[in-house]
């Protein structure tokens, strides 16, 4: 059995680069750094960071392209892909990439001097209201269970 599955948790270092395919479908590259920290045996703290590449095709890289900027989370699933191509300088060249096939955007921050796409956001005390009256409400039958006719 082979598998390739990669799970990278991480900030774009640089602005989503789109761009349409010969069929029309949008295509994205997303640079993903991410940090590891740890005590070394003397006590000192470390720091080590990763940069990764990931590219999205079809709705995701839409998404990615209307949403994301340079510092954003982002959480990312897929596989990993290697290209080789050919240099200008004759030189064979590779790049591994994550292919995504599932993203999940990161938390907004809407706070004092947060950047937001959005022109007016609302205060984070007023949105949980309007999200608590959108809910919708699961009524529950009135029943009484007897917890000796639950089979296991």
């Amino acid at each position: 059995m082979n598998v390739n599955k990669v799970i990278v948790m991480g900030n774009l270092t640089r602005d989503p680069e789109a761009r349409a395919m010969p069929s029309g479908a949008t295509v994205v590259n997303l640079s993903i750094a991410t940090n590891r920290f740890w005590t070394d045996k003397s006590g000192q703290k470390q720091k080590e960071t990763e940069f990764h590449n990931a590219v999205l095709f079809g709705r995701q890289a839409e998404i990615a392209k209307q949403y994301l900027t340079k510092g954003s989370p982002i959480f990312v699933e897929g596989r990993l892909k290697t290209r080789n191509w050919q240099g200008q300088d004759g030189v064979k060249k590779y790049r591994t990439e994550v292919i995504v096939l599932n993203l999940q955007l990161g938390p907004r921050n809407f706070g004092a001097g947060a950047a937001s796409n959005s022109v007016n956001p609302a205060p984070p005390q007023e949105n949980k209201r309007n999200e608590a009256e959108n809910l919708d409400v699961i009524e529950y039958p009135e029943e009484d269970i007897n917890l000796e006719d639950i089979p296991f």
